[in-house]
């Protein structure tokens, strides 16, 4: 009979993500070496070889990925079995995992920890910053409960839930504070600046501005919300940003912000989860305070459009 631990597939999950023993070591807290004896003992008990090791990092065989893809499995049905426990209690206590996107993140966190921490006490929350594809992935290995993300994601295996709807609003040099504002075909003739690739609201921005993707954009991208804006202030060009993000970014940046004509570009913020998670009617309780305690929040001053 084959006899492997828990411990060992939770280790291995861990390699098969990072595809480096440094790396996932570092992630499991454990040394190197012990990681390594785990995954030996694993490949001996299994009597096959899951990875293919090289001199600065490993991959899976395909006996490898085909098992990766059972553990997964098998720990998220493990959790699933926790949750089942902590959802038949009279409140939800204990740890909390919830993914946010880079947009979201540094303007909301601090309400909506503040808003559960008032209403849900006994929750460890912890806190997971990555793009929206990512979430998405993590979400169906279990790696995280819940997501604040831009509606839709579409998938079929997730409960999406609405919190609110927030416009986008123009960022611009402080030198054209007063000047008309421009439609999206005038916006697709200026040089405007946007986040990197794999982030949404870059995505969003494309579409109202109706610019496909294939164009040249060299130099005109960053990584966050802040170094747009400060690329603004520098008259580099414009950018579009969401309206939770003005009074943050706009304290070292001096720029002109200025709303658009009707309609506005706008997105949806919404929470979601996997259908099965056993603590679906928990995480409905705790996205309706996460939606009450941003209300306050999104309440932002710019020049209207005229």
């Amino acid at each position: 009979m084959i006899n492997f631990t828990l411990k060992q597939l939770r280790y291995f999950e861990v390699l098969a993500r990072h595809c480096h023993f440094g790396h996932a070591a570092a992630a499991c807290a454990i040394s190197q070496p012990a990681l390594s004896v785990q995954i030996k003992e694993l490949e001996q008990e299994l009597g096959a070889v899951l990875f293919e090791r090289g001199a600065r990092q490993v991959r899976l065989t395909l006996f490898g990925e085909e098992f990766a893809l059972r553990t997964r499995e098998i720990l998220r049905s493990i959790d699933e079995l926790g949750d089942l426990a902590r959802a038949s209690r009279d409140r939800l206590v204990g740890r909390l995992r919830i993914g946010v996107i880079p947009t979201i993140a540094p303007y909301l966190l601090p309400r909506i920890i503040t808003g559960l921490a008032r209403t849900h006490a006994g929750l460890d929350i912890h806190v997971r910053e990555t793009m929206t594809h990512k979430l998405i992935q993590e979400l169906a290995d279990g790696r995280i409960d819940t997501a604040i993300v831009a509606l839709p994601v579409s998938e079929p295996s997730l409960t999406e839930v609405a919190l609110f709807t927030e416009n986008f609003v123009l960022a611009r040099p402080l030198g054209d504070e007063g000047k008309p504002v421009p439609d999206r075909d005038a916006l697709r003739e200026m040089k405007l600046l946007l986040l990197e690739e794999g982030h949404c609201f870059r995505d969003q921005a494309l579409s109202f501005c109706n610019i496909q993707t294939s164009r040249q954009r060299e130099g005109l991208d960053a990584s966050s919300l802040a170094t747009l804006v400060q690329m603004v202030s520098a008259g580099i060009g414009v950018t579009l940003i969401p309206e939770m993000a003005v009074d943050v970014e706009t304290r070292s940046a001096p720029v002109s912000v200025t709303r658009f004509k009707d309609p506005q570009p706008a997105r949806i913020i919404g929470m979601i989860w996997r259908k099965t998670n056993p603590l679906a009617t928990e995480l409905t309780k705790i996205a309706d305070v996460v939606r009450r305690s941003t209300a306050p929040s999104r309440q932002y001053k710019a020049q209207k459009a005229g």
